[in-house]
C-alpha cells in the first residue's frame, strides 16, 4: 500500500475487512462479502457493547439512519442515490459501501458533459476487431458491465453531469438488469449476477444541469447527506482526515486545538454571513463545506512543514483560508475582507488568543492577491 499515492478503501482496510468477514456469522444478502452488520459496523467503527475482541476505527462521519438506509437499498437491489453539497462524504461513503460489500470499489464512471452511453456499457478493442471480428474477446466491458458480471457493486459519481441520453442508459440496467449486445449473433446479452447494484452520486448545486428522469428517480433511493453543520462532528471529521494527511506524508506536527476551533469558526461564521446574503455576488463562491476545511487545514501544514518552522500557525492557516476560498476576483476578496474587519477583528481585541496572528495574516494574504 505504500507505493499508491491513494489506495482504495478495501486495500487500506483490508486487514479489518479481513477481520470482520473472519467472525461475521450474520446472514448476507446475495454474495455479499459482509452483512449488512458488519458493512455498518465498518463504516461507522465499533463501540464497547458490540463485544469485539478489536477496535473497527470510523471512517465516515454522519448519522447512522443514513448509512442503514443506504444499506438497505443495496440488499434490495435497488439504485442508490446519494445527493447533497459538494464536500459531504458522498463519494467516500460510497466507496467505503462497495468495499465492505463487495471488496472493490473501482468499478466507477465519472460522470461528466463528455460521458457517452459506451462509458456504461461497452466498447471495442479495435485492433482485435479488424484482426478477427467483434466478439466478446474484442469488447471493452464498462465498469457497470464488469460489476453486473460479477455481482459487485457499480459506482457512477456526478450523475447529474452526465447528459440525459447517457442516464436514460441506466435506466434498462436498473430495470431489468442486463445490458444488449446486438453486435454479436450468440452471446448478445450480458445478465446481471446477484449483488450488483449501482451508488450514484449527485451535486444538490447541480439542478438544472442535466435533472434526472422521473423514470429513473423511480429506480433510485434517494438519500440525501446534509452539510455538518455540528461543531463537534465537524472536528472529528476535521481531525480524522489531518491524521490521515500526516500518516501519509510522515510528517510529525502537533494541530493545536486552538487553531483547530479558529478554522471551525471561522467557515461557521461565513457560512452564517452567506445564509445572510442577499445576493449570490455577496456570498463566497466556495461551498465552505467540511471537504474545503480539510483542504485549507492540508494546505497549511503543509506550507509549515516545507516553508516555514515545521508547525502550522494561525498566520499560515489565514494565509491558506484566503488562497483556497478566494476563487473570484475581486467579489470573493471584499467578502474576505469584509469578514475579516468585521468579524475577526473585534473578536480578536475580546478574545486575543490565535485570533490577532489570524487578522494579521489573512489580511497580508489578501493584500497579495489584491
Amino acid at each position: 500500500m505504500s507505493d499508491l499515492l491513494r489506495a482504495p478503501a478495501e486495500i487500506k482496510y483490508a486487514e479489518e475487512l479481513d477481520w470482520l468477514e473472519s467472525i461475521d456469522d450474520n446472514p448476507k444478502p446475495f454474495s455479499w462479502r459482509l452483512s449488512p452488520k458488519m458493512v455498518r459496523l465498518f463504516i461507522l467503527g465499533s463501540e464497547r457493547s458490540d463485544g469485539l475482541d478489536r477496535e473497527i476505527s470510523q471512517k465516515w462521519f454522519g448519522d447512522r439512519s443514513f448509512v442503514e438506509r443506504s444499506i438497505v437499498t443495496l440488499a434490495s437491489d435497488r439504485g442508490l442515490l446519494l445527493i447533497g453539497d459538494p464536500g459531504t462524504g458522498k463519494s467516500w461513503l460510497a466507496e467505503l459501501l462497495s468495499a465492505a460489500i463487495c471488496r472493490n470499489s473501482t468499478l466507477v464512471v465519472q460522470g461528466t458533459a463528455g460521458t457517452t452511453e459506451d462509458h456504461i456499457k461497452y466498447s471495442w478493442n479495435v485492433s482485435m476487431v479488424i484482426a478477427k471480428g467483434q466478439s466478446r474477446e474484442s469488447m471493452i466491458p464498462s465498469p457497470i458491465m464488469t460489476a453486473m458480471e460479477g455481482g459487485a457493486i457499480g459506482r457512477f459519481e456526478e450523475l447529474t453531469r452526465s447528459t440525459s441520453d447517457v442516464q436514460d442508459a441506466l435506466i434498462s440496467i436498473l430495470s431489468e438488469k442486463y445490458i444488449s449486445v446486438p453486435e454479436l449473433d450468440s452471446d448478445g446479452i450480458v445478465f446481471a449476477k446477484p449483488g450488483f447494484s449501482i451508488i450514484a452520486t449527485a451535486n444538490s448545486r447541480d439542478r438544472g444541469v442535466n435533472d434526472l428522469s422521473s423514470a429513473l428517480k423511480r429506480r433510485f433511493n434517494f438519500v440525501r447527506i446534509p452539510v455538518v453543520t455540528n461543531k463537534k462532528s465537524e472536528a472529528e471529521i476535521v481531525r480524522f482526515r489531518t491524521e490521515e494527511l500526516l500518516r501519509r506524508h510522515q510528517i510529525e506536527l502537533d494541530v493545536p486545538p486552538t487553531l483547530l476551533d479558529v478554522l471551525l469558526q471561522s467557515f461557521a461564521d461565513l457560512r452564517a454571513s452567506s445564509a445572510a446574503a442577499g445576493s449570490d455576488d455577496e456570498k463566497l463562491e466556495s461551498a465552505l463545506s467540511t471537504a474545503e476545511q480539510i483542504g485549507v487545514l492540508e494546505d497549511a501544514i503543509l506550507h509549515g512543514n516545507f516553508f516555514g518552522e515545521r508547525a502550522l500557525t494561525a498566520r499560515t492557516l489565514a494565509s491558506s483560508l484566503v488562497g483556497s476560498l478566494a476563487r473570484r476576483e475581486p467579489e470573493d476578496l471584499a467578502i474576505l475582507n469584509k469578514y475579516l474587519h468585521g468579524v475577526v477583528e473585534p473578536r480578536s481585541k475580546e478574545e486575543g488568543g490565535s485570533w490577532p496572528e489570524f487578522l494579521e495574516g489573512g489580511r497580508d494574504a489578501i493584500a497579495t492577491l489584491s
